[in-house]
């Protein structure tokens, strides 16, 4: 049986995509107020948790069931193209969460919860018969609650001891989750033609270009105004104040975006969303200030 070479599964498995969920939990470390000095390799192994091995998991089971559409959008990816030959896409996607599973016990219930809900996720968002990226609202939230809100929460638990983060952080996750969706939708206007074709009902399929931008850019600037008021109402005007001008940022890099969403929904990813990003830390920060 021929087997794949070492550079297409790292291909498959996406290097790129990590970045979000290791952040998240990086935030959710950061949030928790606790030392490093003592639980370090507790965070270095829930940040490569969360990127090299359950991320990585997701990248693998969604391309092995979307490798008809991939044959239409993206034919040059490494299962559509024949470069990951046979069934390997799936073998490496069941044993890449298998891993996932192992390397989660050595965080404690917490850390091993986590691995099983955003993992559950993943195989529910990309293989029948549930297939959540079918619908663009339900399959984005669950890429935005595990790649952000699961993230952080976990990070903080797990630093924290187990113990459930307080209302303030879950709070934060909660609506970074909520921007995620936004983020999520920016990744499905280079698809729009194979989606149609395929019945898979991302938003710019379902609302159209236009409003999918639209309501994607609300997804994502909304809970970020909601984080600022709370950070007023906790007494850190100054994180507020960074979170407010990250947001205007944003705001005037979208209007260039939503004059041609196909066509920069690609930039605005590269450009946008760091913003959207450094303001979860600088509200992880907020927190780690509080009283």
């Amino acid at each position: 049986m021929d087997r794949p070479a070492l550079p297409v599964i790292t291909e498959l498995l996406k290097p790129i995509t990590w970045f979000p969920p290791m952040w998240a939990f990086g935030c959710g470390v950061v949030a928790s107020g606790v030392s490093l000095q003592e639980r370090w390799p507790l965070a270095v192994t829930g940040i490569l948790l969360a990127g090299p091995l359950v991320c990585a998991s997701s990248q693998a089971v969604n391309d092995w069931f979307d490798r008809h559409v991939d044959a239409i959008n993206e034919p040059q990816r490494p299962i559509p193209s024949g470069r990951m030959p046979g069934r390997w896409g799936l073998y490496i996607a069941i044993a890449w969460t298998l891993l996932s599973l192992l390397v989660a016990t050595a965080l404690g219930p917490w850390g091993f919860g986590a691995a099983v809900v955003g993992l559950a996720l993943a195989w529910a968002y990309s293989a029948p018969p549930v297939r959540l990226k079918r619908n663009g609202w339900w399959g984005n939230a669950a890429c935005g609650i595990c790649y952000e809100g699961v993230a952080w929460v976990t990070g903080a638990a797990v630093m924290a001891g187990s113990l459930m983060p307080d209302g303030r952080s879950l709070a934060l996750a909660a609506l970074y989750s909520a921007g995620a969706h936004g983020i999520m939708t920016l990744n499905d206007f280079k698809s729009v033609e194979g989606d149609r074709r395929m019945g898979v009902g991302s938003l710019p399929v379902r609302l159209g270009v236009t409003q999918a931008a639209r309501t994607a850019c609300g997804f994502m600037l909304l809970p970020q105004a909601v984080v600022a008021g709370l950070l007023l109402l906790w007494q850190q005007p100054v994180h507020a104040l960074a979170v407010a001008g990250l947001i205007g940022l944003q705001a005037l890099m979208m209007r260039r975006f939503l004059a041609q969403p196909t066509e920069r929904a690609t930039w605005y990813s590269g450009f946008g969303v760091p913003l959207f990003v450094i303001g979860m830390l600088v509200s992880a920060f907020a927190l780690r200030a509080a009283p």
